[in-house]
C-alpha cells in the first residue's frame, strides 16, 4: 500500500469512529468534529511518520487539540448535557447502571476519567495510554488503579444506614 491516498483512506476508515468517540467524550458535537477533522489533517501531513499502530498516536493528537480548545471546568457539564433526563422511564437496569457510570465518570478528575476511558473503552495498554497521557507507564498504572478504585467506590450501592 504505497499510494498515500489509499493508505490515508484506509487509516481514516479504520479509526474515524474511535477518534470521534474519544472527542465526543470531551467536547460537544461540533467541537469534536472539528478536532477529528484537524486530527486527520495532521495525520495526512505526517502520513510517512505514522507508527505501525496509529490509533494511540491519533488519540494523542486529538487529546492535544482538545486541550487547546477547552476550558477545564466545562468538560463535566458537556458530558452531563448528553445524558438522558433522570425522569425518563427506566428501560432496563443496564441503562440505569450506564447512566450512573457516566455521571460518576463526568464528576471524576480528568486524569482518572482519561485513564479509565483510554484503557477500558479504547482497549489501550497502560504503556500506550501513558504515552497519550504524557506520563511514565508506572505513573499511569498507579493512576489507573486509583481511578478504578474510585469508580468502584462511587458506584457501590449505599444502604440507608450508610447514607444517613
Amino acid at each position: 500500500m504505497d499510494d498515500p491516498e489509499t493508505r490515508f483512506t484506509d487509516l481514516y476508515d479504520r479509526h474515524y469512529r474511535a477518534v470521534l468517540g474519544y472527542a465526543l467524550l470531551r467536547a460537544d458535537r461540533a467541537a469534536a468534529e472539528d478536532v477529528v477533522g484537524e486530527t486527520f489533517l495532521i495525520a495526512w501531513r505526517r502520513l510517512a511518520d505514522l507508527p505501525p499502530e496509529p490509533l494511540p498516536w491519533l488519540l494523542g493528537v486529538a487529546r492535544n487539540l482538545l486541550r487547546k480548545q477547552r476550558d477545564s471546568g466545562i468538560r463535566a457539564e458537556r458530558l452531563l448535557a448528553y445524558l438522558p433526563a433522570r425522569d425518563a422511564p427506566d428501560v432496563a437496569d443496564q441503562v440505569t447502571e450506564r447512566e450512573a457510570a457516566l455521571i460518576v465518570l463526568a464528576a471524576m478528575a480528568e486524569a482518572d476519567a482519561e485513564a479509565l476511558i483510554l484503557t477500558s473503552w479504547y482497549g489501550l495498554t497502560p504503556r500506550e495510554a501513558a504515552k497519550i497521557a504524557g506520563c511514565a507507564t508506572g505513573t499511569f498504572t498507579v493512576r489507573l488503579h486509583r481511578a478504578r478504585r474510585r469508580l468502584t467506590e462511587a458506584l457501590r450501592p449505599r444502604t440507608l444506614q450508610e447514607q444517613s
